[in-house]
C-alpha cells in the first residue's frame, strides 16, 4: 500500500500538473494562477479561495470561462494544498491562510479585490475581511463554513489529524480507497444536483489523496470547530459589503447555521437562498454568482430575482436526473 499511494500520488501530478506560479510569501512558497485583465476589463481584481479537500483548479473550472478578460483573477492553492507548501503552524488555521493571501495579493501588487470563497474557504474569507479590511471591497460567500456547528467531523479526518496514525493512514489506505470512492464522492458533493461531467478532470479533486496534501486538509478541517467557536463573535466587526449564496439542500454544511449567521452577523450582507440547490453554487449557479461580484463591484444587479431564475431551471435540470 506504502508504494502504491507513492506510485498512484507520482501519476495522478503527471496527470493534473502545477497550472500556476509559487510565489515566496515570507519563509514558504504559495501557488496561484494569475490571470491579467483584458484591455476591456470592467470588474475589479478578484480572489478565489477554495474549501476543504480542493485546490485552485476547483474554482478556476467554474469562473475563469465567464470572468476571464473582465477583471484581474488570482485562483490560489491555500497553503498545503494543491501545489502550495504549508508553511508555519499557524497556517492550520483560518487566519493564517488568509494573512498569507494578503502576502500573496501584495507580491502581485493587488491593493484591493473581491475574495470569493467556497465552503471552508468561507472561514477564511471572513477572516480576511476581520484581518485585512483595507484589501477588501466585498466578500463572496459561496455555501460556506464559517460558524460553530453541533456534532463533531467525519472518523477520517480525526484519524488522519493524529499525529504518526494519521501518517500511515494518509500514506497506506487513503490512496486506495480514495481512488475507489472519488467518482460517488465528488457525485454527492453537488446532490441534489448533477455533477458537471468534466468536474473529476477539471477540477483534480484527486490532488488531496496524497499524503502529505490529505493531512494537511484533515488538520485544516479538525481545527475548524474550534477557531470558528472562537472568532465568529467578532464577525460584526466586518464593515466591508458581503453576498452570501445558498443552497437549502446543502448535504454537507448546515445553511441554517453559516449562512443565516453570516447575514445575522454581518450588518451590510445580503443573503440569496436557492432552492433544491446542494453544497456547489458556484458550479449550479455560477451566473447569480458573477452577478453577486458584479454587485460587489458597484453594479446595479437584482440577485434575488436573478436567485429565481435559478429556481426555475435548477427545478427543471432536478426533475430530469
Amino acid at each position: 500500500m506504502f508504494g502504491f499511494t507513492a506510485w498512484q500520488a507520482k501519476v495522478i501530478e503527471d496527470t493534473y500538473p502545477n497550472i500556476g506560479t509559487l510565489t515566496d510569501v515570507g519563509g514558504f512558497k504559495m501557488n496561484a494562477l494569475h490571470v491579467p485583465p483584458g484591455p476591456n476589463a470592467d470588474l475589479p481584481p478578484i480572489v478565489f479561495v477554495h474549501g476543504a479537500s480542493g485546490n485552485l483548479r476547483d474554482q478556476e473550472a467554474a469562473f475563469l470561462g465567464p470572468l476571464k478578460g473582465r477583471a484581474e483573477l488570482l485562483f490560489v492553492d491555500r497553503p498545503g494544498h494543491g501545489y502550495s507548501e504549508r508553511g508555519g503552524p499557524e497556517n492550520a488555521y483560518p487566519d493564517g491562510q488568509a494573512d498569507a493571501i494578503a502576502r500573496l495579493m501584495e507580491a502581485y501588487g493587488m491593493r484591493q479585490a473581491i475574495i470569493v470563497g467556497h465552503s471552508f474557504g468561507g472561514a477564511i474569507v471572513a477572516s480576511f475581511a476581520l484581518n485585512h479590511p483595507d484589501k477588501v471591497i466585498g466578500s463572496l460567500f459561496l455555501a460556506p463554513a464559517t460558524h460553530p456547528w453541533p456534532g463533531g467531523i467525519d472518523w477520517h479526518y480525526r484519524v488522519t489529524s493524529t499525529p504518526v496514525i494519521g501518517w500511515l493512514f494518509s500514506h497506506t489506505l487513503v490512496m486506495p480507497a480514495g481512488m475507489t470512492i472519488l467518482d460517488a464522492a465528488t457525485k454527492s458533493v453537488f446532490a441534489p444536483n448533477r455533477r458537471r461531467e468534466t468536474y473529476v478532470t477539471e477540477g483534480a479533486p484527486a490532488l488531496v489523496l496524497r499524503p502529505a496534501n490529505f493531512q494537511y486538509n484533515a488538520q485544516d478541517v479538525a481545527n475548524l470547530l474550534d477557531y470558528v467557536t472562537r472568532v465568529s463573535p467578532r464577525y460584526p466587526e466586518i464593515q466591508t459589503p458581503a453576498v452570501i449564496i445558498t443552497g437549502d439542500d446543502d448535504p454537507v454544511v448546515l445553511a441554517n447555521i453559516h449562512s443565516v449567521g453570516l447575514r445575522r452577523d454581518i450588518k451590510n450582507s445580503e443573503l440569496i437562498w436557492l432552492k433544491g440547490v446542494g453544497h456547489k453554487p458556484d458550479y449550479v449557479a455560477t451566473d447569480l454568482a458573477v452577478a453577486a461580484i458584479e454587485k460587489l463591484s458597484g453594479k446595479p444587479r437584482d440577485l434575488q430575482a436573478l436567485a429565481k431564475e435559478v429556481d426555475a431551471r435548477v427545478a427543471q435540470e432536478n426533475a430530469t436526473q
